[in-house]
């Protein structure tokens, strides 16, 4: 492949840090319009080693793959969702979730003014407009469901339920008036070992309207339980679901989707 076909991948620099939550970092990144415009919703994020200004970044080539350098780089693929983009302004805002000792969130750990994070592609949430909306999901889909929930119709009914530590990793959460947030906590139970979200969701009847849609992220065993429930129980198509495993149980794994196609060893 020739120099022509590939292009450099998008920077975006650390501009400010803020813990939202004692498990929850949110980093405030700057770029130029087009980087940013590109950095979401659901973002290929490429993190360097802490500390490395000057990181061997991929490349991209013309079909959107990446084109990893020869040798080793430090620099490892992970997927996220933006909480919020702001072109105008040259801004995203994402949050990292600090438990495990992932690229990802060491990173996010030690991120200060400065530090650098690279895009390599983006993608769509999954969701739709519905009259009657389900979302379920952990600390990792909370960027997410902030989203949908802020960009849902003021006409929207539902409920929201929300598995976090405890009352201290609950979220300010902008929801249409008939949309029911619901935090779930797990108290003591580690992440990923938890059952109250399928619980939960278990919990819950079929709502009567024809035009119903179901948003769920978490760790994947938990999603594919709920996704069962869905499908069978609440006889759920798929143009009427969504539900993707975010992260798996015992493994260094990013929020949204998991190990990607192409991930670099880090």
């Amino acid at each position: 492949m020739t120099a022509p076909d590939l292009r450099p991948v998008d920077v975006l620099t650390v501009a400010g840090v803020t813990q939202v939550t004692p498990s929850v970092r949110r980093v405030l990144l700057s770029g130029t319009e087009a980087a940013v415009a590109a950095a979401g919703p659901t973002v290929n994020v490429l993190v360097p080693r802490v500390g490395d200004l000057a990181p061997r970044w991929p490349q991209i080539a013309r079909d959107g793959r990446i084109v990893w350098p020869e040798g080793a780089h430090g620099v490892s693929l992970r997927s996220y969702t933006a909480r919020r983009q702001d072109t105008a302004a040259g801004e995203v805002e994402m949050d990292f979730v600090l438990h495990g000792d992932g690229p990802a969130a060491a990173w996010a750990a030690a991120a200060e003014a400065g530090a650098l994070l690279g895009v390599a592609g983006s993608g769509a949430l999954g969701d739709r407009p519905a009259g009657w909306l389900l979302l379920a999901g952990d600390e990792t889909a909370l960027p997410a469901i902030s989203r949908i929930l802020t960009s849902a119709p003021a006409s929207t009914v539902g409920i929201a339920l929300l598995e976090v530590a405890g009352a201290e990793e609950e979220q300010p959460l902008h929801a249409p008036p008939g949309v029911t947030v619901r935090w779930l906590h797990r108290g003591g139970t580690p992440p990923g070992e938890s059952t109250l979200l399928a619980e939960a969701v278990a919990g819950l009847d079929r709502p009567e309207e024809d035009d119903v849609f179901a948003w769920v992220a978490a760790e994947s065993a938990a999603v594919r339980t709920i996704r069962a429930d869905l499908r069978g129980r609440w006889g759920l198509g798929r143009a009427q679901h969504h539900a993707i495993g975010y992260w798996r149980r015992g493994r260094a794994m990013s929020p949204a989707g998991g190990l990607l196609p192409g991930t670099a060893p880090s």
